[in-house]
Parts: structure tokens; C-alpha cells; sequence
């Protein structure tokens, strides 16, 4: 007997009721993707957008750079060399699609065209090209590395549907010479470029399984909460679960949940959990075989739904009460507005326009002493390459890896949910971003784009580029005769990333003393959990709400090149110790010391911050020593705090995300070790394409191209404050790197933007250094004029992605679109 064969009368007579009344409408899909109700489609590059973020389109406009401010817009300048990492143009694009069309080999459909049985072409970007091809061509005469596309193929048409990474080559294609072959190198697991997918059938997932389960209990659904959830127009009720599914025994397990829909227009659905939970077994690709595991309410748990029914329908069953939307988790302007808030809030301006020069086509950057390329891709976004200062590379590849949102709680939703988000990819939710809130209003902005559905999409002014001055100054020094103090300006290249529920902003800062940073900070909807018995694993934060606690963990690649690519890892530790000294009269004096030790080999490469910031992590060149025969280096060191994976051993991620689990790890350079993640890791949680426990094989780290995986991160708590969104002031963590002995002296001392004033007997004398003053002849740059009118940016501007269809090509009809991503 089936599972629907079995439901009661009830069940049966208020399911046909409602089916009958809106038939037409019985395979309408909500959003049932666990991230934010305005997603579905949780395949790579397969999101939905809701109608609150499409744009009217307002007038023409092209699809290039638009600084706001012609005044401000950065110096054009041509790059040294072409840009490696940069992406494919349009024409690379058309090409490679229409010739893997033409491969009948790879039976593959066009994505419009497409059914859940068929083959499609999932993603198609650059390759970017191993190190070990690179370096001869950045830095001296070899040639170019031979270009190549990096493609993935949804393959569907089979009972084993799987992604298939290949790579597609040489650009620009030549018949004689074009062919594709599996891409495995990079990766741990060696299967021909090969994953599963589990989400194949997200279609018929809803239609034939999860809106069927709603329509069974919508007799119960209705008398908790008025609502349903069975695919219906007027369904007030939503249906999603875990990520990823759990993976044991052979079998994939999905546990799904019931969230109230929001009533208005904002994106809080995550808000809105009701506590209702159920299991299935869901392997294989016929829905017919698949089977409900049982339900959970007010933690406790029922084997079926007939016992679920006898029992909620009992006088003795406890009903507990929904979440639902209202102005407090509605992002707009709440409450009594502070005193003197209508007043102009202060601006920062830029008097003489950008201080910095970007070659737009080849995305490469200077400011100052500092130059670097951008590279895009889709699975984690903006990653910087070839960073150097005064021409000398420090880092060859400064990159997020992945991004880790691994919750916990009493019921199995939050307990089993751990999402890494490559998987949705940081490149398709790189949106435009907001002038004069997200960036200065006066900054420089790049477009970014990513492939999907034979298309390519444009986030028009999705990167900004931007001088700040700091709150604080550089350096200061006050005695009874002179003041001296320096400006702290610094350079930012920043992104936002929104993925789901959570958008992510990401910032590259570069300072004039020759340290560095990168920097996250989170808002967005907090993915929420039923208050019912949920004490033990967060706060009460509103009616039947819990603040889910959980762990943000990302990681990013720092691809060192000190003074040449052979560099070890000094730890340096301020240790207490107890000793006696020639001076010292024979007594012991309880002091500190400095204790200093080399990693030698990657087995003793994976450790955490050491307790009380005591121990500084160095990279150095032994063999470059500075005039006072130390060794040059950079130190890393975490700053507006650190996090790696609470959790152990992690039951939802398997071996999926190996790379959460310490602060610090180094590995020998490999141009098969390029990544720490993979975007499917989560498709196969126990056998990943990769394993970053596998890159610790025991090789020497000392004297060689090492590479540092760093994480950043947040354990998240969240409470009242919480509400409607996280905040980035608290929300936020960073990494550093500062010169050490690197320099002679401090880097900052070559800047203008300092003063001296030499004061005695109440008069001064003022020493500028030849800074630029207003109303000044000299310098070669003129102050724009203060007009407050441009710093309030016009909104209504704001236009979503430009679109340009490449299959079949049609470069001369761009279009604009939010949809369909």
C-alpha cells in the first residue's frame, strides 16, 4: 500500500476540497529553497527572484562602468600586462556554447528547452591558469598561458544524474584544433570531473512529493495556522528543509519544515518557522518509491501520519502558536525618529577626484605603491591577484574559498542544516551596489559578470573602488615643544554578495604603511528557529522565536610570494619566563621571553590563534635578510575577530569542509591543491571531489611556495537585535597582514598628509610637507567644487542585470533582467 493510499478520511476529503478548487494551479511552485523565499532551483546558477527586487526599467542604459560623479572618476590606465584571471568576453562565451552543442557526444539541450531528463550547459567561465604557467609571463617575457574554459554539464539525461566538470580549449577555438576533456587535476576525488546531483529532480520534488505530503495534512495545517501548503495560489504556507541532505546507510534523507509566507513584500519568510517537521527517504529518481520517515511537533516525534493525526486531533494535544509577519520584521523605518536625525547626516567628499587608476577591460588597479588584478568567478566571487607594492609581488592569489553557515538546535531542521554556499555561488548574487550607503557616493565602480541559461548576465556596478580617510589618524606623537600626526587613508575594493537570507560584504583594504586586510561583515534575515523546547541552543527573540545559534566560517586563500616564492612560517611566542641575569644580584626575575620556531612540514601546518594573541604567525624569506640581518616578512594576525568550526566532526558535512576546523593551515604550493572547496561538496558529503584533508600529506613547508588558508568568521547568537536584520557594526571579522622588518622603516612616513606643528609660548609654526591645499596654484590637480547636490546619489538609477543572449549569439540586444538567475 502506498503512503497516500493510507490517509484518512479527513485527510482525503479536505485534500480533494482544496485540489479541485484550484486544479489549474496544482503544480504552482512556492520558493522552496531553505536560503530566502525569493530563490528555487538550489542547482548551480538556477536561483529565482521574487518580484520585490525587479526593476522598472527607467530610459537606456549601457551596460558598462557608471562612476557616479564624472568628476570622480578614476584615471584610465593601461595595464602591464592582460589580465590572466580575467574572464571570458562574449565572443569566447558564443563560441564555446555553440560548439559544445555541436558535440554530439555530450547530448546535451538548450537550457529553455530542457526537462528534468535532459542534458544542459550549467556554467561556462575562464579557466583561471595554474601558478606554475603564470609567473614567466607576469613576471618577465614567457609567453600567455594557454587559455581554456571551465564548463560544467548538467547531465540528466540518466538514473545517475551527475555534474561533470570539463574543460573546453584552446581559446580562441579553432576546429582543428578544440577539444574537451574531463577537469579532474584540481581535485582530491579522481572520477573524470564527476558528482552527483541530488537536486535533479528539484521540480518534481515539489509537485509529486513535498506539495502531496502539505496536501495530506492540510486538515491539520488549516486548523494550526489557517493556511496550506500544496502548491496552490492561495497557499499562505511554505515548504523547505535541510541543506545539505543527509547522506548515511546508502540513503538521502530530507527533513522539511512549514514556514508561514509573508503577508507583504519584504524577504523575512526565514522569520516565520511553525515547527512542523517531517523526514523522507528520498533516493533514486522515481517519486513513487520514495517514503515519508515520519513527523516531529513540539519534540515529539511520530512514525506516521495516521498517528500524527490520531494524536493532534486528541483533547489532550498541545498547540502551540505561529510566527507571523508584522512591522517587526519589516526592514523599513520603525519607531520614534531620534532627535535632530532629519538633519544631514556628515559625508566624506573626494575635493580632487580619485587618487587611483584602473585599466576598466583588464580589471588592474594602482593606488600609490599597490597594484593588483581582479579576477570573478562564479562560485565565490571577486578574488585579487598579483598584489604587489613598489613592483615587488607579495601575494600571487588573495581569494574566498567558501563560506560556512553550520546551525544547531533541538529540531532536526536546525540541527541539520550546514550550508556551503559556493554551492548557490557568490558571482550570481554580486549585485549593484548602493551608492552612498554600500560605497561612498564619489567611489569608482566595475561590473562583474556570470553565465546562466546561454546567457550572460551583467550586475552593473557590482565592485566599487574607493579612497577613505580614517577616524583615527596613522600616527601621532605629542611632547611639550612639537605635534606630529599623519592621515590614515586607505584604499577599499568592495563587493556584497546576497545569498539568500544573508548578504555578505567583502572588502580588500590596502594602507600607506604597506599592511593590508581582508574583511567580512554580515546583515540580511537571520535564518530563525522555533522557540518550542530550542532553550539549550539560543535566545527567546519573539513570540514563538528562537535565535538560532550558528557558526559563520570563511575561508580564503593567501598565496604568499615573499621576495620570491620560497618563504617559510616563523611562529614567534611571547612566553612567561623565570630568569637570572648578570645584573640581577644572583636573583631570579619572573619575566617574559621570545621563543621562535619554524613549521617544517605539513603535518604540524593546522593550528587556531594562539591563546592571549601571544604568538605571531610570519612569513618570511630566510634567505632575504634585511640591513640588520633580519629576515623580511609579512605577519598575519586576525583583527575585529576570528572563528573556526565550533561543531567536530560534523555529522550533516561529513568531509565536505574540512578546511573549518582550525584558524591557520599551510600547504605546499600545487597546481592540483588550487582550492579548498568545491561548489558540489555538498552532493557527496562523505566522498567529495574535494577533501582538504588530503592537501596535509607530510610535504616541507619551509623554503617553499607555500599557501595560507585562513578563516574568518562569527559564532552567532542571535537576539533581540537581531530583528529584523543583523547589523554589521557586531556582525563582522577581518584578517591582517603588516609588514614585519619587511621595510627599513615605516612606509607611512612618505606620505604628505601629515603635519607637524612646533608650538611655544602660545604661537606655533606649522610644517605641511608640501600637501595640497585649497586654493593653491601649485600641484598638478584642482579641488572640485563642494556641491552637496551630486553626493545624494539618484536611486531611481538602480536598474538590476544587463543580459546578453549567447545562444544563439545576439550581442546587439542587451536586455535587463533580475529574473531567471
Amino acid at each position: 500500500m502506498g503512503f497516500f493510499d493510507s490517509l484518512s478520511p479527513r485527510a482525503v476529503a479536505t485534500s480533494a476540497l482544496l485540489l479541485t478548487s484550484f486544479a489549474q494551479d496544482a503544480l504552482a511552485r512556492p520558493s522552496p529553497d531553505p536560503k530566502a523565499p525569493w530563490v528555487k532551483n538550489t542547482g548551480l546558477g538556477k536561483k529565482k527572484m521574487a518580484n520585490h527586487l525587479k526593476r522598472a526599467i527607467m530610459g537606456d542604459r549601457r551596460a558598462v562602468e557608471t562612476p557616479f560623479c564624472s568628476e570622480t572618476l578614476a584615471t584610465e590606465i593601461k595595464a602591464p600586462k592582460p589580465n590572466v584571471w580575467g574572464p571570458l568576453v562574449d565572443v569566447e562565451v558564443a563560441s564555446v556554447v555553440e560548439w559544445l552543442f555541436a558535440q554530439a557526444d555530450l547530448n546535451l539541450t538548450v537550457t529553455e528547452e530542457a526537462g528534468g531528463w535532459d542534458n544542459t550547459i550549467q556554467l561556462v567561465e575562464a579557466m583561471w591558469p595554474n601558478k606554475t604557467d603564470v609567473l614567466a609571463f607576469v613576471d618577465g617575457d614567457g609567453p600567455a598561458p594557454t587559455k581554456y574554459a571551465h564548463v560544467v554539464l548538467n547531465n540528466r539525461a540518466t538514473e545517475t544524474p551527475h555534474y561533470a566538470d570539463i574543460i573546453v580549449g584552446p581559446l580562441p577555438l579553432d576546429n582543428a584544433t578544440a577539444k574537451w576533456e574531463p577537469l579532474e587535476y584540481p581535485y582530491t576525488k579522481q572520477n573524470g570531473g564527476k558528482v552527483r546531483n541530488l537536486d535533479a529532480d528539484s521540480d518534481r520534488l515539489y509537485s509529486e512529493w513535498l506539495f502531496k505530503i502539505g496536501a495530506s495534512v492540510a486538515d491539520i495545517t488549516l486548523d494550526l495556522w489557517n493556511g496550506t501548503a500544496m502548491g496552490l495560489e492561495n497557499d499562505t504556507l511554505s515548504i523547505w528543509g535541510i541543506d545539505p541532505l543527509w547522506q548515511d546507510d546508502g540513503e538521502i534523507i530530507r527533513w522539511d519544515t512549514f514556514w508561514n509566507i509573508p503577508t507583504g513584500d519584504f524577504d523575512d519568510m526565514t522569520l516565520f518557522p511553525l515547527g512542523l517537521y517531517f523526514s523522507s527517504e528520498v533516493s533514486g529518481r522515481d517519486p513513487s518509491k520514495w517514503e515519508l520517515r515520519g513527523w516531529l511537533y513540539n519534540s515529539v516525534f511520530y512514525a506516521t501520519t495516521e498517528e500524527f493525526r490520531a494524536a493532534y486531533w486528541s483533547e489532550d494535544f498541545v498547540k502551540n502558536g505561529p510566527n507571523v509577519d508584522g512591522d517587526w520584521a519589516r526592514t523599513d523605518k520603525n519607531g520614534e525618529t531620534p532627535e535632530m536625525d532629519k538633519a544631514q547626516a556628515p559625508v566624506i567628499v573626494a575635493p580632487a577626484g580619485a587618487r587611483f587608476a584602473v585599466d576598466h577591460k583588464e580589471k588592474y588597479v594602482e593606488w600609490m605603491d599597490w597594484s593588483f588584478y581582479v579576477g570573478f568567478n562564479r562560485d565565490t566571487g571577486p578574488g585579487l591577484f598579483d598584489i604587489r607594492y613598489k613592483g615587488e609581488r607579495l601575494v600571487y592569489e588573495l581569494s574566498l574559498q567558501e563560506a560556512l553557515a553550520h546551525y544547531a538546535g533541538n529540531d532536526p531542521m536546525n540541527s541539520g542544516t550546514a550550508y556551503l554556499d559556493s554551492f548557490y555561488g557568490f558571482g550570481p548574487y554580486t549585485f549593484e551596489l548602493v551608492k552612498g550607503y554600500d560605497c561612498p557616493a564619489y567611489a569608482t565602480y566595475m561590473n562583474t559578470s556570470f553565465y546562466v541559461n546561454e546567457e550572460t548576465r551583467t550586475h552593473i556596478d557590482s565592485l566599487c573602488l574607493f579612497e577613505y580617510v580614517a577616524d583615527y589618524p596613522m600616527q601621532r606623537h605629542t611632547t611639550s615643544d612639537y605635534v606630529s600626526v599623519t592621515k590614515n587613508t586607505y584604499f577599499v575594493i568592495r563587493s556584497i554578495a546576497t545569498i539568500g537570507n544573508y548578504d555578505y560584504q567583502q572588502s580588500f583594504s590596502f594602507f600607506m604603511d604597506g599592511s593590508f586586510a581582508v574583511e567580512v561583515r554580515a546583515s540580511g534575515y537571520i535564518q530563525s528557529a522555533y522557540f518550542a523546547g530550542n532553550e539549550d541552543y539560543g535566545f527567546k527573540i519573539h513570540d514563538n522565536l528562537s535565535g538560532s545559534m550558528h557558526d559563520h566560517v570563511l575561508n580564503f586563500k593567501a598565496d604568499f610570494d615573499v621576495l620570491g616564492t620560497n618563504n617559510s612560517i616563523e611562529l614567534m611566542s611571547m612566553v612567561p619566563v623565570s630568569r637570572s641575569y648578570p645584573w640581577s644580584a644572583g636573583k631570579v626575575r619572573n619575566t617574559m621571553a621570545l621563543e621562535r620556531k619554524f613549521i617544517e612540514t605539513e603535518d604540524e601546518s593546522r593550528f587556531n590563534w594562539g591563546p592571549n594573541s601571544a604568538t605571531q604567525v610570519l612569513i618570511v624569506n630566510e634567505n632575504e635578510r634585511n640591513k640588520h640581518g633580519e629576515m623580511r616578512g609579512y605577519r598575519v594576525l586576525p583583527y575585529m575577530g576570528t572563528a573556526h568550526l565550533t561543531v567536530q566532526n560534523s555529522t550533516n558535512l561529513g568531509v565536505a569542509a574540512q578546511w573549518a576546523n582550525h584558524d591557520v593551515q599551510i600547504t605546499k604550493y600545487k597546481d592540483s591543491e588550487q582550492k579548498a572547496y568545491h561548489a558540489f561538496n555538498t552532493q557527496d558529503v562523505h566522498d567529495p571531489p574535494v577533501n582538504f584533508d588530503k592537501y596535509f600529506d607530510g610535504e616541507s613547508v619551509r623554503n617553499e611556495d607555500i599557501v595560507l588558508w585562513l578563516n574568518l568568521g562569527m559564532h552567532h547568537v542571535p537576539h533581540t537585535g537581531d530583528l529584523p536584520n543583523t547589523v554589521q557594526t557586531t556582525a563582522h571579522s577581518g584578517i591582517q597582514f603588516m609588514p614585519s622588518n619587511y621595510f627599513d622603516i615605516d612606509q607611512s612616513r612618505r606620505t604628505v598628509n601629515q603635519v607637524r606643528i612646533n608650538y611655544f609660548n602660545g604661537s606655533a609654526e606649522v610644517e605641511e610637507f608640501g600637501q595640497f591645499k585649497a586654493g593653491s596654484s601649485e600641484g598638478t590637480c584642482s579641488t572640485c567644487k563642494l556641491n552637496y547636490t551630486p553626493l545624494e546619489p539618484e536611486h531611481q538609477g538602480y536598474k538590476g542585470d544587463v543580459v546578453i543572449r549567447k545562444f544563439p549569439f545576439d550581442p546587439n540586444n542587451p536586455f535587463y533582467a533580475t529574473s531567471g538567475i
